[in-house]
């Protein structure tokens, strides 16, 4: 299988290479099509770039640049892209005619009191090439982030139309046990010695309950534990609640998985009152 690659030696010019062999000129009767010349034309996006290009293959110092060498390496490329049939952009041909006028006055004897006070004839095209290549750097950098409509597209989800019901779970014994645990350990760590002991009763802490519960839709169910009284008062409000349930003065709900219980008068209770 013969694979030819789009590659260029300054010192030698070839347009390809066949079977490891450079190929410097096309056979006559080689047909090549229009559309196969966008690849050359993509990789130098003008003078400046193909000066850089030129610069960073042979491992030059953009700030000492061998104008000579760069120059006719330069042309060499030119030279080729005319063999090839390649329409030439005015820049390159001006760029061209400066690099050549920027060889002359090189090559031009200089008085030596004016060789410090002269400027570099190269100053303005190092200056021109150093400012493309932050540029060109920056415009890769720029290319490399996602893009809209290339690497990632905008989803709109129509939601009108769906009718979705929030079924609340079951309040299972052990869900009830286990936030009654909670609320017993935070008692505990508040609970001090106390030196008289009042009477607690599980019917009057239901009246209480249930006057709480008045004016608003629910409360949470660790609000209704007083945590002053203690574990003795904590049970007492445990059993005053389980006790409102069973004959259904009360409602306990969890609005979803793993939330905090809440607690509301029945509609029973609501309509009582």
């Amino acid at each position: 299988m013969t694979q030819v690659s789009t590659g260029t030696e300054p010192e030698s010019p070839s347009f390809a290479i066949v079977n490891g062999t450079p190929l410097n000129q096309l056979p006559d009767d080689l047909y090549i099509p229009p559309d196969a010349l966008e690849v050359f034309l993509e990789l130098f996006a003008g003078p400046l770039d193909l000066l850089l290009y030129l610069i960073r293959k042979q491992n030059m110092d953009i700030v000492n640049i061998p104008i000579a060498q760069i120059t006719q390496q330069y042309m060499v490329y030119i030279q080729l892209m005319g063999d090839m049939k390649i329409e030439l952009a005015a820049d390159y041909l001006v760029m061209a005619a400066w690099l050549a006028e920027i060889k002359s006055r090189m090559l031009l004897p200089r008085p030596p009191e004016s060789e410090e006070e002269e400027d570099d004839p190269r100053a303005t095209l190092i200056r021109r090439l150093q400012e493309y290549e932050v540029i060109k750097l920056a415009a890769d950098g720029l290319e490399q982030l996602p893009r809209m409509e290339r690497d990632f597209f905008s989803v709109d989800v129509d939601t009108t139309t769906l009718d979705v019901e929030q079924t609340f779970p079951d309040v299972q014994l052990g869900e009830l046990l286990l936030a009654f645990k909670a609320v017993l350990k935070r008692a505990e760590q508040l609970s001090h010695h106390a030196i008289t002991k009042e009477a607690l009763s599980v019917r009057e802490r239901m009246s209480t309950i249930l006057e709480s519960l008045k004016g608003s839709d629910s409360r949470l169910f660790t609000e209704l534990f007083t945590r002053r009284e203690g574990r003795h008062g904590v049970v007492v409000s445990f059993l005053a609640i389980l006790e409102l349930g069973k004959e259904g003065l009360i409602e306990i709900t969890q609005p979803e998985p793993f939330a905090e219980l809440r607690v509301r008068a029945s509609q029973t209770t609501r309509a009582d009152h």
